[in-house]
């Protein structure tokens, strides 16, 4: 009986050891975390929610075909992983400078879900010649009041091009009558989408016949603001620290030429490299500046880069 006893026992001891290590390993820790990244990858069909919308308007998912054009899009970003991923981390990195500019100007927040599709949050160049995040066509820029020239292209300043697609947004909504029409006109025009609204009789987007990329576009940016808003529920594990932040910078007056953007930047403790990652505006290593406009220039606060 005494040997049944300590048997019981040992088998006891050694199962709460167990629950003990088990529960050290579910504990959020580093090491666990790339457990979970190396042996937790599984393919699921997706549920879709039933209260998609963009800026309020609803996804009419009660048609087939708007539902099979909504699940596309979400299963093609949820299992596109690596770039899922870089969304979330250039998101936590730039919509703090996008956010409040769609709130100054009366655009709901929903159209910085755009500038994901349009570039990825990438100062993206397209063979039509758009540029920067916002994806801006020079004749738009420079409408807009945006220099563009080989100096200096605006369209790469976040907080000038940002501005920019808000009025371009406000006109869209004015002209069309519906946000999700507006977004639908940034890629085809406002021209474009009257023109279809007009030729099919129809007034929202989810009734247009419309070709491949503007078809798709609507659906791709609900389909991201859903994935970054619900990063647990589509399979996306990432600490805070894992994200993209953006460096502290104050801001220098220039409203002279610089005839050496090197020597500039030394003379600010970083070099010419970091300059223009923090002013991607300024095409060149010098600026002309012959207007003697006033231009302001980001440079990163001490003890950001260990420059040499």
């Amino acid at each position: 009986m005494k040997i049944v006893e300590k048997v019981l026992a040992f088998v006891g001891l050694l199962s709460l050891t167990a629950l003990f290590i088990y529960a050290l390993q579910d504990a959020p820790t580093d090491e666990n975390f790339e457990k979970k990244l190396i042996n937790d990858y599984n393919v699921y069909a997706l549920q879709i929610p039933h209260n998609l919308n963009f800026a309020g308007e609803f996804v009419p998912l009660n048609d087939p075909d708007i539902y099979e054009r909504m699940d596309r899009e979400l299963l093609v970003n949820t299992y596109w992983q690596s770039n899922g991923l870089l969304m979330f981390k250039r998101a936590k990195k730039y919509f703090p400078i996008i956010e409040p500019i769609l709130k100054k100007y009366g655009v709901p927040d929903d159209f910085k879900y755009l500038a994901v599709i349009e570039s990825g949050l990438t100062n993206a160049v397209s063979p039509a010649g758009a540029r920067g995040v916002w994806q801006i066509m020079p004749s738009t820029a420079r409408e807009k009041g945006l220099e563009v020239n080989d100096n200096v292209d605006e369209r790469y300043n976040l907080e000038k091009s940002t501005e920019v697609a808000c009025e371009y947004f406000l006109k869209s909504k004015e002209v069309l009558g519906s946000w999700t029409l507006a977004a639908a006109a940034y890629n085809a025009g406002d021209t474009g989408i009257a023109k279809r609204l007009e030729e099919q009789d129809v007034t929202n987007y989810y009734d247009l016949l419309l070709g491949e990329e503007t078809g798709r576009y609507v659906f791709r940016i609900v389909a991201l603001k859903e994935i970054l808003t619900h990063p647990d529920t589509y399979g996306f594990n990432f600490r805070d620290k894992d994200l993209y932040s953006n460096i502290p910078t104050f801001k220098v007056e220039v409203d002279t030429a610089v005839s050496d953007f090197t020597k500039f930047a030394k003379d600010f403790g970083i070099n010419y490299k970091i300059l223009k990652v923090h002013n991607p505006w300024l095409r060149d290593r010098y600026l002309n500046n012959k207007s003697r406009k006033k231009y302001l220039i980001e440079i990163p606060k001490k003890g950001y880069y260990d420059v040499q």
